[in-house]
């Protein structure tokens, strides 16, 4: 099925993808992958052919009423793992602890965690890829240019303002499916 992503990714769709293209082959078996601007429903089967095309296996996590007959199989195929939303269990500590339980594991998150317009991102997947002590790989969704710009691993480190202006650069001018929403 790859060549059938390929197909409508490359020559349907006309995108491309560009930067660390290769990261599942370097070895990179457990990082949190942000994906941005999140504007659209569109942003969802751009990101599944991606990582079709890619090669790569990736992850989300979704809340556990999500996971039930008949659309669980599905999620789970996806890559879906369920957390429960409800309980006092620190969020944070719940994800990061899936990485611990799995050899090998890429959660794909939208660091706005909306597809609305957002002044500042939520903070939660930074705080995940340090208690887990896994890299953050930023991908575009570029729809002005139909590219995917995948970075090089990132490791956060204590200086959180200086790690999110980083973070910020990254997706400095690009625009979603949705412009005035990026």
């Amino acid at each position: 099925m790859r060549w059938l992503a390929k197909f409508i990714y490359f020559k349907l769709l006309g995108w491309k993808a560009i930067g660390n293209t290769n990261f599942s082959s370097n070895s990179i078996k457990k990082a949190i992958i942000i994906a941005a601007p999140h504007t659209s429903w569109h942003d969802f089967y751009i990101g599944v052919l991606l990582r079709s095309v890619l090669n790569i296996k990736t992850n989300f996590v979704g809340k556990k009423e999500l996971f039930v007959f008949p659309v669980g199989w599905f999620f789970r195929a996806l890559g879906g793992a369920a957390i429960n939303r409800q309980s006092n269990e620190n969020k944070v500590q719940a994800i990061a602890k899936l990485f611990a339980e799995h050899d090998e594991f890429r959660m794909t998150m939208a660091p706005e965690g909306t597809r609305k317009k957002v002044e500042e991102w939520r903070t939660g997947f930074y705080y995940i890829a340090k208690e887990a002590n896994v890299p953050i790989i930023m991908f575009t969704l570029d729809f002005e240019n139909k590219q995917n710009k995948i970075s090089e691993p990132f490791y956060p480190t204590n200086n959180t303002k200086a790690d999110f202006e980083f973070m910020y650069n990254f997706f400095k001018d690009v625009k979603g499916k949705v412009p005035e929403y990026s």
